[in-house]
């Protein structure tokens, strides 16, 4: 039980040499796109007005925290196989997923934290989206997760079961997020409105492919994959694939989104305050 909150699929199945490269590439690739978007989410701050930069201050922390924790899972990746006879085995140190968990335990909530600072609702309203959307969060990843471990194929029901209930908080958020960001656009400058309507269709295509991602792992064959041995694992590649794609899509993109959508917020300020001064002339 210890192993199995630990290692997500220790058992690790063969894979080719195009199979292992194309999930190591795609981490290396992950962590090159957070480290390069933290560093200019953070060096672009000052570029914006001070009521925006805690926006990119935390957009900043998201994509610090998944450069981390990507280096952390492709290291992990590495030292799980080794090449013997023209393909990639286990080497029965296991692969430590649950540093993808890990990450987004501490991601996703922060990720609702700076979508609802760059919009600067009202107080009261916006401590009450970030509470439910918050308890969402945490609730998606915990009953997310007892699925994920599942790595025999006589658990696919009951890792489809665990799934099904993580989709519950899964679609309450995006249901959320969608009317609260198109209620948004009365209020909110002429320039921001475009970039807020791209917002709504990033995270409404974004976040679909976790759950397709899900899913490809949790084939029979693929579980099958999970405890390890020579079948096939196009599962396991196109689980950790879409989890990477989805993951730079959701955090780096969607940080430098949010830096767009300050800059065009505080561009219109600034126009307002000078044509203000010009009509007070």
């Amino acid at each position: 039980m210890l192993e199995s909150m630990v290692f997500l699929g220790s058992g690790m199945p063969d894979l080719s040499v195009f199979q292992f490269n194309i999930v190591d590439n795609m981490f290396s690739m992950t962590v090159a796109a957070m480290g390069a978007a933290a560093i200019f989410l953070y060096m672009s701050r000052a570029s914006v007005d001070h009521e925006y930069r805690p926006a990119l201050m935390i957009s900043g922390l998201v994509v610090t925290i998944a450069c981390y924790h990507y280096f952390m899972i492709r290291h992990s990746w590495q030292d799980a196989y080794t090449l013997s006879g023209g393909k990639y085995v286990g080497t029965g140190a296991g692969f430590n997923d649950f540093y993808r968990y890990a990450d987004w335990i501490l991601t996703v909530p922060l990720l609702m934290v700076e979508l609802v600072s760059v919009l600067r609702l009202e107080k009261s309203r916006s401590q009450s989206l970030l509470i439910r959307l918050v308890i969402a969060a945490l609730l998606m990843i915990a009953l997310g997760y007892p699925g994920e471990v599942i790595s025999e194929p006589s658990g696919w029901f009951t890792r489809v079961v665990w799934g099904a209930l993580s989709s519950i908080p899964f679609f309450y958020i995006l249901y959320v997020l969608w009317v609260e960001l198109t209620n948004s656009l009365a209020t909110q400058p002429v320039a921001a409105r475009r970039l807020i309507e791209v917002a709504r269709l990033v995270l409404l295509i974004t976040w679909a492919v976790y759950p397709i991602a899900y899913a490809m792992g949790g084939t029979p064959t693929a579980l099958a994959a999970k405890a390890g041995g020579a079948v096939d694992a196009s599962g396991v590649v196109g689980l950790q694939i879409g989890y990477a794609i989805a993951d730079i899509t959701a955090k780096a993109c969607f940080g430098v989104l949010i830096y767009f959508i300050a800059v065009a917020k505080s561009s219109s300020r600034t126009s307002d305050v000078r044509d203000g001064a010009y009509a007070s002339v």
